[in-house]
């Protein structure tokens, strides 16, 4: 599922580095506020949904290669994460749907595992 499919499903704002939003997610999402169970179980490429806002949700996020991060409850990134996630070329979006929600229509639109 490309990023931009996830970004319709969920209706979300694309924030930082939009051009990354044609590329390819892997067939898992992970949802998390806590970066190190984020750490302890992603063992591949996924897409990241949080309600974390700082810079260590960047920082987690480029040292497992993921390529998107997903704010939910209508969360925006700091100018710190911006500025990193344009550094580690990561696309960021915001939805208003919380974690569950998010979770729940993207499972029902093929993006499986982790939520």
């Amino acid at each position: 599922m490309k990023f931009e499919q996830i970004r319709q499903i969920l209706n979300a704002q694309a924030v930082c580095c939009e051009e990354h939003l044609d590329a390819e997610a892997s067939a898992a999402a992970y949802a998390s506020d806590m970066m190190s169970d984020v750490l302890a179980f992603v063992t591949d490429e996924t897409v990241l949904l949080t309600g974390l806002v700082n810079e260590q949700v960047i920082r987690t996020a480029a040292m497992l290669d993921m390529r998107c991060i997903i704010l939910v409850r209508g969360k925006q990134p700091t100018p710190g994460m911006v500025q990193l996630a344009k550094q580690n070329e990561i696309a960021i979006m915001a939805t208003g749907f919380n974690l569950y929600e998010s979770c729940g229509m993207l499972y029902s639109n093929g993006l499986k595992e982790g939520c």
